[in-house]
């Protein structure tokens, strides 16, 4: 899975000059958190939700009402903003854009295509991946277990819900440990009480099983 299938588009941007008054009541009608920051079809920042409010004067201020709007109406995005913005394009694989957010500790990438802003990918993006990979809204019996990481093990396990007349509806591998692997799986056609029978004498150990 490419960026591309998944990034949010067209992307809403904002201009390095909005005041930041107009950028916030933006992003409440647009139900965004972050925007990319364009001046002559350039992108030249990003700028998040939090950037805004965090420009904003404090609640507890002594400034008056009218000092504040006043304040507010002087500020403008480009004075908030992040100006090294990092990107990915189209074809970047999903799980890079994540590891790039997770590192990077971000919540969203503009996508680029050359010099021009196509998309953005955000966090919310990846939540919804997630869902779809391991089917939240399909019902089945869902397992966490420990497999012995070592060649073969994945398809005894495959083969012993198959013949079991089960089947995967999601899969997923997670970090190694002592020479085994963390999986989580979901399985549908099998009781709950069939599927520990069943995979009992493949995985090294349960650490969670049941039906959602």
């Amino acid at each position: 899975m490419l960026v591309g299938e998944r990034m949010s588009a067209p992307v809403i941007t904002v201009e390095p000059k909005t005041p930041i008054s107009d950028a916030l009541m933006l992003f409440r009608q647009k139900r965004i958190r972050r925007a990319p920051v364009i001046a002559h079809h350039r992108l030249v920042g990003i700028v998040s939700e939090r950037d805004l409010l965090y420009a904003s004067p404090s609640p507890v201020t002594s400034l008056s009402v009218w000092e504040m709007n006043y304040l507010l109406s002087k500020l403008t995005v480009d004075e908030v903003m992040t100006r090294q913005v990092v990107t990915v394009t189209e074809d970047t694989p999903i799980e890079e854009a994540a590891r790039i957010m997770a590192d990077k500790r971000i919540g969203g990438l503009p996508v680029m295509r050359g010099h021009e802003v196509v998309g953005i990918i955000t966090e919310t993006d990846l939540f919804k991946i997630l869902l779809e990979l391991m089917s939240v809204r399909e019902h089945g019996v869902r397992v966490t277990a420990l497999l012995d990481d070592r060649p073969g093990m994945l398809a005894r396990l495959s083969t012993a819900i198959f013949e079991a007349s089960g089947n995967f509806i999601s899969f997923g591998q997670f970090d190694k440990e002592d020479g085994a692997r963390l999986i989580t799986f979901k399985v549908s056609g099998l009781s709950l009480d069939r599927v520990r029978e069943v995979i009992a004498p493949v995985v090294k150990s349960v650490f969670d099983i049941r039906e959602v």
